[in-house]
C-alpha cells in the first residue's frame, strides 16, 4: 500500500540555521495521525515542504507516492492544508472565497460540495458575509473549508482550533472524525495534547528538526510507569510514610506519586493504620502531556545556530 505520506531524510537550512536534521517519516493511508512538538520544533517547515511552499535542503518528500517536487501538481491535488495563520482575502464573501479556491484547482460545478463544507462548519450564517467582517474563529472555519473544497485523501491541520471557543471545536472534530472514517488522512498539529490524545492513533514527537519519539498513542502513554493518587483526608494530614510520596499538594488534596501500581496497597495500610478518613480518593493514569514533558526533557537543547551576519 502506497503511504499517505512518505518522508525521507529530510534536511532544511537557512544559511546556518538548521531547521530538519534528517526526518524520517511514513503515515499510512487512512490514519489519524498527531505531529507533536514544541515551537520551533520543525512541524510547520515540515508541513511546508510537502504542501510545496518551500524546498529541502535535501531528502525527499511523497505524498499519496507523488514527489512534492518532481510531481508537485498531482502531490498538491492530494493535499489539504489548514495554515496556522489566518490568511484570507477581504474582499471576497466565505462561498466566493470556496467558489475561487475550487476555481485553483481547475474544479467546476463544485457547488453541491461547497454547501456541505459550509453546513458541517455551521458557515452557513455567514456564507454571504465578508471575510473582513468575521471573527477570528470564523475566518479559522473558512481556512478549514478551504483546505477541503477539492476534496484531498490528505488533510493536514496544523493548530486548527487555536484560538477558537468550545462548540466550534467540538463541530470541527465532529466533521473530521466523519472525513476519517470515509477514509481520509489526517494528520494534526496541536499544542491541545489532550485533543490528539483523544482522536490520533499515532504520534511522532519533533524537537529541534529531529523525530525523538514515533509510536502509537497507547503504547507512547503506556511507556510512564506507576501512577499518581489524588487524596483528600480527613483530618487533613498526611501519614509519615506516605510523605516520601507526596509530589503536590492542590486544592487541599495531596498527589502522590507511585512508581508501581502495587503501592496503592501500602498507601491504602499507611491510611488504615493512621486511623483516617478517605473524603476523596482518584487514580490519575499517565496522559500524552506526561509522556511529551517527560521525552522533551530527556533530550538536551543543543545551543541555538543562528544565521551569519
Amino acid at each position: 500500500m502506497i503511504p499517505a505520506i512518505e518522508v525521507e531524510q529530510m534536511h532544511k537550512r537557512y544559511g546556518a540555521l538548521q531547521v530538519l536534521a534528517g526526518i524520517d517519516l511514513k503515515i499510512e493511508p487512512g490514519e489519524f495521525f498527531a505531529l507533536l512538538g514544541p515551537n520551533g520544533a520543525g512541524k510547520t517547515t515540515l508541513i511546508n515542504i510537502m504542501a510545496g511552499l518551500t524546498r529541502a535542503t535535501s531528502g525527499r518528500a511523497r505524498v499519496m507516492g507523488y514527489d512534492v517536487v518532481s510531481r508537485y501538481r498531482q502531490a498538491r491535488r492530494m493535499l489539504g492544508v489548514v495554515p496556522q495563520e489566518l490568511v484570507f482575502d477581504p474582499f471576497f464573501t466565505v462561498r466566493e472565497t470556496l467558489i475561487l479556491q475550487s476555481g485553483y484547482y481547475g474544479l467546476k460545478n463544485n457547488g453541491a460540495w461547497i454547501e456541505e463544507i459550509i453546513h458541517h462548519l455551521d458557515l452557513a450564517d455567514k456564507a454571504d458575509t465578508n471575510m473582513r467582517a468575521l471573527s477570528g474563529g470564523m475566518k479559522r472555519r473558512v481556512l478549514v473549508a478551504q483546505a477541503l473544497v477539492h476534496k484531498p485523501p490528505v488533510i493536514v491541520l496544523d493548530e486548527p482550533t487555536a484560538g477558537v471557543d468550545v462548540e466550534l471545536r467540538q463541530g470541527l472534530w465532529r466533521f473530521i472524525k466523519q472525513l476519517n472514517r470515509e477514509g481520509h488522512t489526517i494528520v494534526l498539529t496541536t499544542h491541545y495534547l489532550e485533543e490528539a490524545e483523544a482522536l490520533c492513533s499515532r504520534a511522532a514527537m519533533m524537537k529541534q528538526g529531529k523525530v525523538v519519539a514515533l509510536d502509537s498513542i497507547r503504547n507512547l502513554v503506556g511507556s510512564v510507569p506507576g501512577c499518581s493518587v489524588r487524596l483528600r483526608l480527613s483530618p487533613d494530614t498526611l501519614p509519615p510514610a506516605l510523605q516520601p510520596l507526596m509530589s503536590s499538594r492542590e486544592e487541599g488534596c495531596y498527589i502522590l506519586t507511585l512508581a508501581e501500581y502495587s503501592q496503592l496497597e501500602q498507601v491504602m495500610a499507611a491510611l488504615r493504620k493512621a486511623a483516617l478518613h478517605v473524603l476523596e480518593m482518584q487514580v490519575l493514569q499517565p496522559d500524552l502531556e506526561e509522556v511529551f514533558i517527560r521525552i522533551m526533557g530527556a533530550h538536551k537543547i543543543r545551543k541555538p545556530e543562528t544565521l551569519p551576519a
